[in-house]
């Protein structure tokens, strides 16, 4: 397992319905989950938004995803996407929570485009957790790679 720290930080809002996104009033993740079902990855035990971590100076690759969903055609206002998940544990103020980070595939991601030293993470609901708070992140090797290159 790879062990980095991150820091909490906002995002969108557009996964949770948070966010001004008026074509997403509910948010994308509670749309995008009956897709995600039918194609064997139940998320309804999690929160229906991301928690979104930095962990620069880290920057990730992608390497061998825990599921992989292809042309999720979840939305009348974008092209259909594709989808990496890759199993996570997070480390806050002492408890270890698992989860999957959330990860539409930069190549048909068509708007809301990330940093590429931050990771969206879906867990079950944290007590507490907050922008400027700093999380430990517990990746399989095999998942992601990692780096401090530019």
């Amino acid at each position: 397992m790879n062990s980095i720290e991150g820091v909490v930080i906002s995002g969108y809002g557009v996964a949770s319905g948070k966010g001004k996104d008026s074509r997403y009033p509910e948010g994308t993740l509670i749309l995008q989950m009956p897709y995600f079902k039918a194609k064997g990855l139940d998320l309804s035990c999690y929160f229906r938004g991301t928690i979104n971590i930095d962990i620069a100076p880290y920057r990730y690759t992608i390497k061998t995803p825990t599921h992989y969903i292809k042309e999720v055609d979840w939305s009348p206002h974008i092209p259909p996407e594709n989808f990496y998940f890759f199993a996570v544990q997070i480390e806050f103020k002492g408890k270890v929570y698992d989860g999957l980070i959330y990860m539409p595939d930069p190549k048909t991601k068509a708007d809301h485009h990330q940093l590429d030293t931050m990771l969206e993470v879906l867990m079950p609901p944290i007590q507490g957790i907050q922008g400027g708070e700093k999380v430990q992140l517990l990746i399989p090797e095999e998942s992601l790679g990692l780096s401090t290159d530019a």
